[in-house]
């Protein structure tokens, strides 16, 4: 079982707002009893801020309420809420890939010639000035640019690259 985002700090948060047992905060939290116990003591993270787990969503009221009540029991972890569509992060590219780039804008633009610009921005993380340098051949390093597939290149996965040719039906 995973623990908390910042186990400590909740543990000041359980204690100053809650009638938990060191034992149910010290499981909830991965600390030891006599940990939780100095905490509440004051002996150590003195001044530190608690940290809400109903804010964050790890715990509920109902768990807090329920374990309250029945001093035996062992507060859980609230599941990870599934809120719609999980946005992407900005990929990052090793340095040694990133002068591959302009061969896999090169093959985009070769095997789909309708491709637009913000479509190969987001599977490849580059520039619309370097893809507009491609399209008019203007690019500084042109003549040794080759096209090239980018998930052979490593740039994207098979299923991105899928979809941009479902997309534009090639």
């Amino acid at each position: 079982m995973t623990g908390p985002l910042m186990p400590k700090a909740t543990a000041v948060w359980l204690i100053d707002n809650t009638t938990l047992t060191f034992e149910q905060i010290g499981d909830f939290c991965g600390l030891h009893p006599l940990e939780v116990q100095a905490i509440a003591d004051g002996e150590i993270a003195v001044g530190m801020m608690g940290h809400d787990p109903l804010a964050t969503g790890e715990l509920t009221l109902d768990e807090i309420q329920r374990c309250q009540a029945d001093r035996g029991a062992r507060l859980r972890l609230s599941p990870k809420p599934q809120v719609g569509k999980i946005k992407k992060r900005a990929k990052y590219t090793p340095v040694s890939l990133r002068q591959e780039k302009p061969n896999a804008i090169a093959w985009l633009l070769k095997e789909i010639p309708a491709i637009s610009d913000g479509d190969i921005i987001q599977l490849l993380g580059t520039t619309k000035s370097t893809i507009q340098a491609i399209r008019s051949k203007t690019h500084r390093s042109m003549i040794e640019i080759k096209p090239q597939n980018p998930v052979h290149l490593g740039l994207c996965t098979v299923e991105d690259l899928n979809q941009l040719f479902q997309k534009y039906k090639v």
